[in-house]
């Protein structure tokens, strides 16, 4: 009996849920495929599976060894993927875990690029929400953080993203334009739910990181939005449509602000910064298919720890005039002086 042959079809068979369906996928007999698993448990001394004319489960035996059966095939197929890389083009299905946002803005319109030079690979994007933290159930998670990776995964940086301000240039026209945060008070905002800026939004000038203190760092606690909504794209949205400043991903808003559909607002500060990594599974050799679409994403967005959707679109963070830091800095340390004793009569 060809062993690996037999493991194949018992893992197909788990998958399908049934011999008949497995057989159909396999485009074998049914009869084989009864055959096959037979001679497996004979072979295995072992009841893998329990059968009745309604379903089929696992025994414990069964679920013990189907765990290590889809490990010895996933390393099979990298095996065999290592070895064909150099002379056949990648080819197979890729299963991407990402943000919405990224998915939308970024990841979509390089699909025609990467299906022009892979034609033979398609791609299945999840994009159910935030995404912190490595998901072994797909090929590649695309993780956005604040902090340092931790964990047993294989990661490359893809870029750096800083949330900044954007506003439409109507809006900005009609209200002006703030140069420094501590006039966003005078403005319509649109920030998230009340509930998550509670404890205030504290932005940081060129060169000041996370963490620092002094007048590079500014904290202040917003009032309430004219819109709020943890929803990135409906946010974007409204601020296209004029009602606000937003603090958008740079990510989100590189195509809005080349298109001048979009205006940077207070470009020496910025909210804060997130890198941007592709993580994979800790594998010695990943499929060609796969490494495919690592390489694509890293050379598309370059890999380093540099915004490259702010430098694209001409806008990145820039140093402060120094003449007005020092006009800003004064006019701040005075509306924060507490007052004097009243004068006499």
């Amino acid at each position: 009996m060809p062993t690996l042959r037999a493991m194949r079809v018992f893992a197909r068979v788990v998958d399908e849920g049934s011999l008949a369906a497995a057989a159909r996928a396999l485009d074998l007999a049914p009869a084989v495929v009864t055959r096959l698993i037979s001679e497996l448990e004979t072979h295995l001394d072992a009841r893998l599976l329990n059968r009745t004319t309604r379903r089929l489960s696992l025994t414990e035996t069964g679920e013990a060894y189907l765990e290590r059966v889809r490990q010895i095939l996933a390393d099979i197929d990298e095996a065999e993927a290592m070895t064909s890389a150099s002379v056949h083009e990648p080819r197979g299905h890729v299963r991407l875990l990402t943000a919405p946002a990224f998915a939308v803005h970024q990841i979509a319109k390089l699909l025609p690029r990467f299906h022009a030079l892979y034609p033979h690979v398609t791609l299945e994007i999840t994009a159910p929400g935030a995404v912190e933290a490595v998901d072994e159930s797909f090929d590649l998670t695309l993780v956005h953080t604040r902090k340092p990776l931790d964990g047993q995964f294989v990661a490359r940086r893809l870029a750096r993203t800083e949330v900044i301000c954007c506003a439409s240039p109507e809006y900005l026209d009609k209200r002006g334009r703030p140069q420094h945060p501590a006039e966003f008070k005078q403005h319509d905002m649109l920030i998230p739910p009340a509930s998550e800026v509670t404890r205030g939004v504290t932005f940081y000038r060129c060169g000041a990181k996370e963490g620092d203190t002094g007048p590079d760092v500014v904290h202040m606690v917003p009032r309430r939005g004219v819109l709020s909504t943890l929803h990135v794209d409906a946010n974007y949205a409204a601020a296209l449509a004029g009602l606000g400043i937003a603090g958008l991903p740079s990510f989100v808003a590189e195509d809005a602000l080349m298109e001048h559909a979009l205006e940077r607002v207070i470009p020496e500060w910025r909210l804060y910064s997130q890198t941007l990594w592709l993580c994979m599974p800790t594998r010695h050799h990943l499929p060609a298919r796969t490494r495919a679409l690592r390489d694509f994403l890293v050379e598309a967005f370059g890999g380093e720890d540099r915004d490259p959707w702010l430098a694209a679109a001409g806008c990145e963070t820039r140093p402060f005039a120094a003449d007005c830091v020092k006009a800003l800095e004064t006019m701040a340390s005075a509306s924060s002086a507490p007052a004097g004793p009243p004068q006499g009569r």
